[in-house]
């Protein structure tokens, strides 16, 4: 049997993707088992019904795909006389961000997917990196709006999470499970908020520093943290556990288990947060100073502890958001946070200054275009795509989406 690769084709789903196909005389191969070694460690794929397989990589690299001979069926194997490794192939993800690896037994056509397909998958992505987004951008928003700090560390608040995990669950540390460890991990991300506000941001409010140089300030400190997590991790990508679970199928949308649990516990989080912001003593405090600070301290509410109160749940917010991001990118890397740092500010901008409520709508409106947008634009270009878009929406609406006008100016 001969294995015949063929050209690359658009793939569906994540910035940087290798996938394929694996067919025996135009029949697709269920069940193929695929090994893809590179930067982030190995990960491990079976094809689908269709005999197609697709995995998401961190970075732009070179990668080996490597076809488990065992699990063909019996009787066959791939054979190519010019090549000593058949069932090995050496790809480089490029400019484009995609890959495809086809292993084809003998001679076929091979398995292409509608854009309505694409369309609905990317849709289903979009609403996932979305809700990721907004649990960062939420924080993001609620600082914003009670202290008027721009947060530019907000995104190593979101990497630190990732990195907690890592020294938590991964392999050769503490090796904690993982309903303990990750839990662990938001719970010192938390933390992190509160020694930020402790040591840092309030006695800057007691002096009643300026938001010009609040801002510097806080650029200062992502870059701090920045290197200091690349002292710690080194400039790599590493990979949390279960990582790389298989896709299952949903009509055209596929899923890991990952990504089903990702978007369950983004939404259930969301709902919590915002039945806290709405209906608790703490949450009507925190939209009254939002809203006017000086009122409320007038009004009797106590600022300095509402204040702590947000850092907490920021710092918390951010690493769960670091957590998920780690897998659905997938991998972690010193620089993850600041990644995605104009796009969570994007949407808090989009979505209104200093309104939780507008940075989630900001938050899955952004994640879709990001997503969706792919279909059109290199994969290399489809963050700059979502900021033009929201350029245009606020050249319509400055304030936002839910935003006041009176905010504005």
């Amino acid at each position: 049997m001969v294995m015949a690769p063929t050209a690359a084709h658009a793939a569906e789903g994540d910035p940087y993707r290798i996938s394929g196909n694996v067919q025996l005389d135009g029949e697709p191969l269920e069940g193929v088992e695929l090994t893809i070694d590179g930067p982030g460690g190995k990960q491990t794929v079976e094809t689908d019904e269709n005999g197609q397989w697709h995995v998401n990589v961190p970075e732009k690299d070179d990668y080996t795909v490597t076809l488990d001979e065992d699990t063909l069926p019996e009787g066959i194997a791939v054979v190519d006389p010019e090549d000593d490794s058949p069932n090995e192939k050496e790809v480089t993800v490029g400019a484009g961000g995609r890959v495809s690896v086809n292993f084809f037994i003998g001679e076929g056509e091979r398995n292409t997917t509608s854009f309505f397909d694409q369309l609905v998958q990317r849709i289903v992505q979009g609403l996932n990196f979305g809700l990721m987004l907004g649990l960062a951008a939420v924080g993001l928003s609620l600082v914003f709006g009670t202290t008027g700090i721009s947060n530019f560390a907000h995104g190593e608040m979101v990497t630190f999470g990732a990195v907690a995990a890592s020294f938590l669950v991964g392999a050769g540390t503490l090796a904690l499970p993982l309903w303990i460890g990750l839990p662990l991990a938001v719970v010192l991300s938390a933390g992190l908020g509160l020694l930020m506000d402790a040591i840092i941001w309030r006695p800057l409010r007691r002096r009643r520093v300026g938001t010009v140089q609040l801002m510097i300030v806080s650029i200062g400190l992502s870059l701090a943290l920045r290197y200091t997590f690349q002292y710690f991790i080194g400039g790599g990508t590493t990979q949390l556990p279960y990582a790389t679970a298989p896709k299952m199928s949903f009509g055209p949308i596929q899923l890991s288990v990952i990504d089903i649990a990702s978007i369950v516990i983004s939404i259930v989080v969301i709902v919590a947060f915002a039945l806290w912001l709405t209906y608790s003593r703490l949450g009507k405090a925190t939209r009254a100073i939002s809203d006017n600070s000086s009122l409320a301290a007038a009004s009797g509410i106590d600022v300095d502890h509402v204040v702590r109160v947000i850092w907490i749940m920021a710092g918390g917010l951010a690493g769960l958001a670091g957590i998920l991001y780690a897998y659905y990118r997938p991998g972690i890397k010193w620089d993850m946070g600041a990644q995605v740092l104009l796009l969570m500010f994007a949407a808090v901008t989009l979505g209104g200054l200093g309104t939780a409520f507008g940075a989630l709508i900001g938050s899955l409106i952004v994640g879709l275009l990001v997503e969706v947008s792919g279909l059109w634009i290199p994969q290399d270009l489809r963050y700059a795509g979502a900021l033009v878009v929201l350029i245009v929406i606020l050249l319509f609406r400055p304030q936002g989406i839910l935003g006041r006008r009176e905010r504005i100016g």
